[in-house]
């Protein structure tokens, strides 16, 4: 039977499950603590129909996570030894694969984002990321310095305590991943502030966080307005660091909020990332990868490749292959269709602020290539966007530099490469870029001169869990995943020892 705190649900696919939808504190599902809290209602973006709704966190309610956070903290976690970190995350890895289609077709259901074409690999990718960091949880080690014959010195590499931390809508368990696993391996506790749009796969993640056998308040999940519990985390006392991911201007927010007490930030937000594609580049090859750099998860991705600047050489012939490719592979329907790329996006609001852009776009002078017609078998109050590719776009035009975050792809020539790295920098982002060229010296020399936190060499937005991702300039402060991931999770302190030095 239902209760208060977890829904009895059925997905679109038929599959029935048990659903939390209150806020999980102290290993517990609890409403809020405020008795006039609207709850947060969820919808299924592919049809514009209520899911469920969950509690929403106030400001009483992060309260008692932050002190159940630093509760857990001071008096079991901290203490924990590295190996029954590594056992209870490699516990959690057990259960997530167990319960990997459950939690695919609740990301799916939730999101709209595709069960065939995303879902699925989002929660594989996810669990990869906590068997990784299983491995560094006793595996966090410090080093030793020889300053002089009179002194010895060593480092510690220690957790900061509590973490807020506060994931996006766009991939809703995979972002999680990103924060939860390093800052659990690392020995920190955390409170996790979902996004209110997407809060179901990871509200159901916290059941298993009880089943792994994590103490009570090591773990705190709950979703709420970003303006209320978001806004208040950011800037909580009793929180040590804070880590988000989300858009530059709620970037700029945390920041301020976190200076009240100079917590130690994370943060990754927007991107307007560019791909260069030179006259000797596979053109196949290169075609498929900026499709794919940018399409894929309906153009919500902050490393989308949405500006593609081609040689003069291949422009058009760059612009029909593109096109083609589009139309033969971005079929755009319902999440669970297994012949769908593309699913609607996310909320009737990212849906209009996309088709303004389009509009925008034309207005500004852009040609359109592609048709702005949707299959007409699509549901009218799904959210959908039809995949949209605009070239002659000048630098100047609102296409070329705002992001969009959704399926619109702005195309422009360059005739030198020193023209290329030029625009590919004027913009105020910098968290990744792309370069296709057969040439590997002018590769490397490309990437080089690229303002970017990242740079990929004949391929896009191909980010790897082992391998720092994070930005330049407006796109953010701080790395993720990898080692250096778990570097920001932990805060140095110098040891100093006195070998027979006398005053």
């Amino acid at each position: 039977m239902s209760s208060p705190t977890e829904i009895e649900l059925t997905t679109p696919s038929g599959l029935s499950y048990k659903q939390p939808v209150g806020l999980f504190i102290n290993n517990e599902f609890v409403l809020s603590k405020e008795a006039d809290s609207e709850p947060i209602q969820v919808y299924n973006p592919s049809t514009h129909e209520e899911i469920v709704k969950v509690q929403s966190a106030d400001k009483s309610d992060v309260d008692v996570a932050v002190s159940a956070a630093r509760n857990a903290f001071n008096s079991v976690w901290r203490d924990t030894e590295g190996s029954e970190r590594s056992r209870l995350l490699y516990k959690l890895v057990e259960l997530l694969e167990r319960d990997h289609d459950i939690l695919s077709q609740i990301e799916a259901w939730d999101s709209g984002k595709p069960y065939y074409a995303n879902a699925k690999g989002d929660v594989t990718a996810s669990i990869t990321n906590y068997r990784y960091y299983a491995g560094w949880a006793d595996n966090i080690n410090g080093r030793t310095i020889e300053a002089s014959s009179k002194k010895f010195a060593y480092t510690l590499h220690e957790p900061y305590g509590v973490c807020g931390q506060i994931i996006p809508w766009n991939y809703p368990m995979l972002m999680a991943s990103w924060k939860v696993a390093p800052a659990i391996a690392a020995g920190n506790c955390i409170i996790l502030k979902l996004a209110e749009n997407t809060p179901l796969s990871m509200l159901y993640f916290a059941k298993l966080v009880v089943e792994a056998g994590f103490p009570p308040g090591v773990i705190n999940i709950f979703t709420g307005l970003g303006s209320v519990s978001g806004a208040h985390l950011s800037g909580h006392e009793g929180v040590d660091k804070i880590a988000f991911t989300g858009s530059t201007a709620t970037g700029r927010a945390i920041m301020k909020l976190a200076a009240n007490t100079i917590k130690n930030i994370t943060l990754e937000c927007g991107g307007k990332s560019p791909m260069l594609i030179f006259e000797d580049a596979d053109l196949d090859q290169a075609v498929k990868w900026a499709h794919g750099a940018l399409f894929s998860n309906m153009g919500q991705i902050c490393t989308a490749i949405s500006r593609v600047y081609i040689h003069e050489s291949i422009y058009e012939k760059f612009i029909v292959l593109y096109k083609q490719r589009l139309e033969e592979v971005s079929k755009v329907g319902g999440a669970f269709d297994e012949s769908v790329f593309q699913g609607p996006q996310v909320s009737k609001l990212q849906q209009e602020k996309i088709l303004d852009f389009i509009k925008i776009g034309k207005k500004e002078g852009a040609r359109l290539v592609t048709s702005e017609e949707l299959p007409s078998d699509l549901h009218s109050e799904g959210y959908y966007v039809p995949p949209t590719i605009f070239a002659d776009v000048s630098q100047d035009m609102t296409i070329m530099r705002e992001e969009i975050f959704g399926p619109v792809a702005a195309l422009s020539s360059f005739s030198t490469q020193e023209e290329a790295i030029t625009k590919a920098n004027d913009s105020e982002y910098g968290l990744a870029a792309s370069i296709f060229t057969q040439d590997i010296t002018r590769a490397h020399n490309v990437a080089k001169k690229l303002e970017s936190g990242q740079v990929f060499i004949n391929s896009g937005n191909d980010s790897d869990y082992r391998i720092p991702f994070g930005g330049y300039k407006m796109s953010g402060i701080g790395r993720e995943l990898g080692e250096y991931g778990l570097i920001n999770y932990t805060q140095t302190k110098a040891v100093h020892v006195n070998l027979g030095l006398r005053l």
